[in-house]
């Protein structure tokens, strides 16, 4: 019986967020409209260096760099983790992460601790030449945030860099996490 309820239980991937609401429109929303790029997932804005959790239980299939200021220097280095559900195969993927504390192959637990939020603008390099959508969360003044993507199938997305993907059409595999951001904001947590 204990496994069954395990199995139910979710949890809010950035337990110390400014806020549980999330973004339907604009800045940080799924798909949001960046001119020659949209949004891969959604942003939730949390102290840097507070705590990333596992929403529910699976195992970590790929670490790596999200982003790296040797692309961008408005970017700080920042991390991902992707974690595939054992039993429905959706994989949510934790990005812009200030660090990683499990590996890939490590089964992980509904609740556990998977890295921490980071800061992923360096406010310093960004100016009138960057892109409108960074300059505007500069303005915001918030650069930390766990950035939350969803994947039915692998992570790969052809054309994508730093959370966004570049074609018109949405890649197949990617799917808006809103919905289920939201489920875990309705059921009281």
């Amino acid at each position: 019986m204990a496994e069954i309820y395990q199995k139910e239980i979710k949890y809010w991937p950035a337990p110390n967020s400014y806020s549980r609401n999330i973004p339907i429109n604009g800045p940080g929303s799924f798909a949001e409209d960046r001119g020659d790029r949209h949004h891969c997932g959604v942003d939730i804005y949390a102290p840097s260096g507070s705590d990333i959790v596992s929403i529910e239980k699976g195992i970590a299939i790929d670490i790596g760099i999200m982003t790296d200021p040797k692309i961008h220097s408005y970017w700080n280095t920042t991390y991902f983790v992707a974690i595939k559900n054992e039993e429905r195969g959706i994989i949510c993927k934790y990005c812009e992460m200030l660090d990683v504390v499990i590996r890939v192959g490590d089964k992980v637990e509904a609740g556990q601790l998977v890295g921490h939020v980071g800061t992923v603008l360096n406010f310093d390099n960004i100016d009138e030449y960057s892109p409108s959508y960074i300059q505007k969360v500069k303005e915001n003044g918030n650069s930390s945030m766990l950035h939350f993507e969803l994947y039915k199938d692998g992570i790969e997305v052809d054309g994508y860099s730093g959370g966004n993907w570049f074609d018109k059409e949405k890649p197949e595999n990617l799917l808006d996490p809103s919905e289920l951001l939201r489920s875990l904001v309705g059921s009281g947590l």
